[in-house]
């Protein structure tokens, strides 16, 4: 009986030591980011069974069956999901903002409405130098602007597809690292310290991958080995075991983006990396707007003047050239090239009929109010967008609080748990102290 006491004894305090062990671990890793709480799963030393012997007595002490990580999967899924959704929101309005910003600060629509007043006050005097001259002016502003606006497109479109080039980079580096975690959990010994620190990395990679791109996640049952799939439930694999597809991205024509692994299409729906497409598609769509206005402001005045004549009595030259934003040029030298008066009118002529006709025909073509309701789409898609991204953010917030409360450590409970393991291991040395006693006492007697 007492050499019983003492292997129960003995199990006992190895259990307790290997507990206070975790529970340190718990509380000197409580601040560090991705670790998950463990606690030590206990099983019961058995001799016999109560139906082989029941009359005997069958505990034998306790044994250390494991180190359990408190993960949840399906919070650990919620933080991943909502996260990669709030990812998506805040770069789809980062890229629109910096698309707000690099055509409304650069003044084309001011620009425009000061072209047409320009034209408005020639028509108090057809003759005058000066007012001709700030025609000229005016349009040469207006041109420079529509070229600004361009070039800060193609700046904000360059900054968004090199960030979307870090960000497939990134992915391919995270999938490569999953990688071989899988090919480590297939190999480490199952609940042990290794494992535990392999799965804790293994769902620190799954949860900054869904910062980029929308995953499906499956895990094998046995050992942690996880598979990521890229493109909803059809999708193509970007992880499997040992094994990874690498992500491409491809630039169309017109600067939007679109994803591949290994050659075969992927779609990709949240996450950083949709944001970023989901830009440059406005990006494309607001330069496309652009050119057009451009180009009507272009065909406009030049049809205009080809239907007059100028200051010297010629046939009215084109104003501008270029056919959109970028390279819309003022072309003409001085302002007597203005085509004012009707063909056939003679030098001079103060008959501004063709310049009334050049401000019928560019009221009706509208640029600026063109221009104007370019501008209030896209205010509107940011203002819209910044509230999806805060509603967003406040759900992924709440998911990730919900994830730290329960997989998180609690420094309170294991400040109680070092007082009630340190106990545990007291009691049990004790018990062995006792049982040698016990033992000895058997021994003197004669």
């Amino acid at each position: 009986m007492p050499s019983d006491l003492i292997s129960m004894a003995r199990s006992g305090t190895r259990a307790a030591r290997t507990a206070l062990e975790i529970t340190s671990n718990n509380i000197a890793n409580a601040s560090s980011e991705g670790y998950v709480r463990r606690s030590v799963s206990l099983a019961e030393v058995a001799v016999g069974t109560v139906s082989s012997t029941p009359t005997s007595i069958n505990l034998a002490g306790v044994a250390v069956a494991g180190i359990v990580r408190n993960a949840d999967q399906f919070r650990q899924g919620e933080v991943r999901r909502t996260g990669a959704d709030a990812a998506r929101a805040a770069a789809e309005v980062q890229g629109l903002e910096n698309i707000e910003s690099a055509v409304e600060q650069t003044g084309v629509y001011t620009s425009i409405v000061d072209f047409e007043a320009g034209l408005q006050a020639l028509l108090s005097d057809p003759t005058d130098g000066p007012l001709r001259a700030g025609v000229l002016e005016q349009g040469r502003t207006l041109s420079e602007t529509l070229n600004v606006a361009a070039s800060s497109l193609d700046a904000v479109g360059d900054g968004l597809r090199f960030e979307a080039g870090e960000g497939v980079e990134n992915v391919n580096r995270i999938a490569s690292e999953l990688a071989r975690v899988n090919l480590r959990l297939s190999r480490a010994s199952d609940a042990s310290s290794d494992q535990t620190a392999q799965l804790d990395q293994r769902d620190m990679l799954l949860q900054e991958l869904s910062q980029y791109v929308d995953t499906r996640i499956s895990f094998a049952p046995d050992t942690g080995v996880v598979t990521v799939t890229l493109g909803g439930p059809s999708g193509t694999d970007l992880v499997n075991g040992g094994t990874t597809r690498s992500l491409a991205m491809a630039t169309a024509a017109d600067g939007t983006i679109s994803f591949s692994l290994d050659g075969t299409p992927t779609a990709i729906s949240s996450g950083q990396l949709a944001g970023k497409s989901l830009s440059l598609t406005q990006a494309a769509s607001t330069r496309a707007e652009l050119d057009a206005i451009a180009a009507e402001i272009v065909t406009t005045i030049n049809a205009a003047q080809a239907a007059g004549v100028d200051l010297d009595g010629n046939p009215g030259q084109p104003l501008f050239s270029g056919t959109g934003a970028a390279d819309i040029r003022m072309i003409a030298a001085n302002g007597a090239a203005v085509a004012t008066a009707p063909a056939g009118a003679g030098a001079n002529s103060r008959d501004v009929s063709n310049l009334e006709a050049m401000r019928s025909a560019l009221s009706a073509a509208d640029p600026a109010g063109d221009m104007d309701t370019l501008l209030f789409g896209i205010s509107s898609a940011v203002a819209g967008r910044r509230v999806t991204r805060d509603a967003l953010d406040s759900i992924a917030s709440t998911a990730r609080v919900a994830l730290q409360a329960q997989a998180g450590v609690d420094l309170d409970q294991e400040a109680v748990n070092l007082v009630r393991f340190q106990q545990a291991f007291e009691a049990n040395a004790r018990v062995m102290q006792v049982a040698s006693d016990i033992f000895d006492s058997i021994l003197a007697i004669r």
